[in-house]
């Protein structure tokens, strides 16, 4: 019974952990990333189509993202979406391919997007820190239930949070790798 909650808490916290990677690799740092163009989500045909479905997405420089999608006529619907998106890029197009270039990021940008980063690492321990709080009801529920003894609760409690304390250091070494990616020049 333990076991399977520790489990669960495992696979939700790995959940999380997988999710803030995402959120942080999709954060621009000054650096051509086709991962920045993964939230962008294309009108094709009427659907929302991910960006990354429609075209191929290539770094043909270090600060040029070069977008050659496979349908020419989704050009335009592809250009729309980027200008709307919260990346702040203006694309160039040449009729058959699309790039691009990702500006020098000033310091005053640099900083906005390290407390981007930061919040967004907060944000992930919060929601560690919910999953420690539903893992700890289910035990204490245990507990009440007479499954298993105070002992056992304890021990599993300190468990849980021996866990919940090595996923929070992961996260904090995430975000001060994108911050200092992100202060680099």
């Amino acid at each position: 019974m333990i076991s399977d909650i520790i489990k669960e808490l495992e696979e939700k916290m790995t959940k999380s952990i997988s999710a803030l990677k995402k959120e942080l690799t999709s954060m621009k740092a000054g650096r051509a990333n086709p991962a920045m163009l993964d939230r962008i989500e294309v009108d094709y045909y009427g659907t929302m189509t991910p960006l990354n479905q429609l075209a191929n997405i290539s770094v043909p420089e270090s600060r040029v993202l070069m977008i050659q999608p496979w349908d020419k006529s989704a050009m335009k619907s592809i250009e729309k979406a980027i200008l709307i998106s919260d990346l702040g890029l203006n694309p160039s197009n040449d009729g058959t391919t699309m790039r691009l270039v990702i500006p020098e990021l000033t310091e005053e940008t640099r900083k906005n997007i390290v407390k981007n980063v930061k919040k967004a690492g907060e944000d992930g321990k919060v929601a560690l820190r919910a999953i420690r709080r539903d893992a700890n009801d289910k035990v204490k529920s245990l507990k009440k239930d007479n499954s298993i003894t105070e002992d056992e609760m304890k021990s599993a409690e300190n468990d849980i949070q021996k866990k919940t304390d090595s996923y929070v250091k992961e996260i904090d070494k995430m975000v001060e790798a994108k911050e200092k990616e992100i202060m680099s020049i």
